[in-house]
């Protein structure tokens, strides 16, 4: 009778190694001798053999610690200590390592066994029944996302059913183990030296399965309703901002943890402001005469009108600021300015004696020369150099 290989020998470690050690070794060497990268290999694939083989003694903590006592009597059935072995076939309920569900996932490119829905028992049901998020665009005007506003909002969702509570199981009866996987929520296939563990089908990872289903939701534990929400919307809000409302999202499957409802904020554009960041701007039209002699003009803002000196000589374009009249910041206690561009309005339909008297005052105007025109006279000579004149 051939005498078997040390575990440990296999799997390139010393004795006593723990279980990451174990685990990352199982792993590297499972990748590189896995028959589907070594088709026609009967090396390879008897390698494989025999590291799963080792995996499945020294990857489980008692059969190591039986392992380590007693050598492979202590994991051999036939030995009569109780160790229990590798073979057998069929599904099988046990917690084997997740580690396969790495290595199929490096091999072939996605998630194996022990990712997505069914992980580790405890989690199974949290992850499996979880209920869809939810999102929702909700439109405010440049008023309300200054000063924050209380909305209403209606939406459709998964609720909870009323005659069974969300359970999913008629009144009086309830949840009982699954006797596919025996309450585990995944099971495992074995095929000579192949093995694969995957979510239980019949009760999709959750290691629970209701025997008597609620007649009005069929057992889901839930209905569509129209439901209506308060929302808060906090000052200083824009565009894009998101407000995450837990717990208000599609219900869980059978009871299981609701999803989330995400509120997108979109803030309607205003006729007399724009925003950029905690900034706001606005454009302030002024007479040709307070441009030049300067004075006060009553301007609005959000929180109500105010007073803007408009110094003399002002020339149309120039923006003047008003420090706090901006928006709040969402983080900090940070306000921004309200920027005002000046706009000097040139006079329309003038009468022929409006037009005789700017005639006469443009006149007087001509005879100071370059120091009532600075930028014209400026320009009119970076002209003439531009042409060599």
């Amino acid at each position: 009778m051939a005498t078997k290989r040390d575990y440990y020998e296999i799997l390139g470690l010393q004795k006593g190694a723990d279980e990451a050690e174990i685990k990352k070794a199982f792993r590297r060497m499972a990748m590189k001798h896995h028959p589907d990268k070594n088709q026609g290999n009967k090396e390879a694939e008897e390698k494989f053999k025999e590291l799963n083989e080792a995996y499945e003694v020294l990857g489980d903590p008692q059969k190591k610690a039986a392992y380590d006592q007693f050598g492979h009597a202590g994991v051999d059935p036939q030995s009569g200590m109780g160790g229990g072995g590798f073979g057998g076939g069929g599904f099988q309920s046990g917690n084997f390592s997740d580690v396969f569900g790495d290595v199929f996932g490096d091999i072939f490119g996605g998630g194996g066994a022990g990712r997505g829905r069914g992980g580790h028992q405890g989690h199974q049901a949290e992850q499996y029944s979880r209920g869809s998020d939810l999102r929702y665009e909700l439109e405010i005007s440049l008023e309300e996302a200054f000063h924050g506003v209380t909305k209403s909002i209606r939406f459709s969702s998964f609720s909870p059913c009323e005659t069974c509570s969300g359970s999913g199981a008629k009144k009086g009866s309830g949840k009982t183990k699954c006797t596919t996987c025996h309450g585990h929520g995944v099971v495992r296939m074995q095929q000579g030296f192949f093995a694969i563990q995957q979510t239980c089908p019949r009760c999709h990872g959750a290691g629970q399965v209701i025997k008597d289903p609620c007649t009005a939701c069929h057992g889901e534990g839930r209905a569509h309703k129209q439901r209506e929400l308060s929302v808060k919307i906090p000052a200083g809000v824009d565009t894009g901002s998101r407000i995450r409302l837990t717990g208000e999202g599609d219900a869980g499957e059978a009871g299981g943890q609701p999803g989330d409802l995400y509120v997108d904020i979109r803030v309607k554009s205003n006729p007399l402001f724009t925003r950029e960041g905690q900034d706001l701007h606005c454009e302030v039209p002024i007479s040709f005469a307070m441009a030049c002699l300067g004075g006060e003009v009553e301007i609005p803002t959000i929180d109500g009108k105010v007073k803007l000196k408009v110094p003399a000589e002002t020339q149309s374009g120039k923006v003047l600021r008003l420090r706090g009249k901006g928006f709040k910041s969402l983080r900090g206690a940070a306000i921004g300015d309200l920027l005002c561009r000046i706009v000097v309005e040139v006079p329309v339909k003038l009468t022929e004696e409006q037009k005789g008297l700017l005639k006469t005052f443009d006149d007087s105007i001509q005879v100071g020369g370059s120091k009532h025109s600075p930028k014209s006279s400026g320009w009119f000579d970076s002209v003439k150099r531009f042409f060599g004149a």
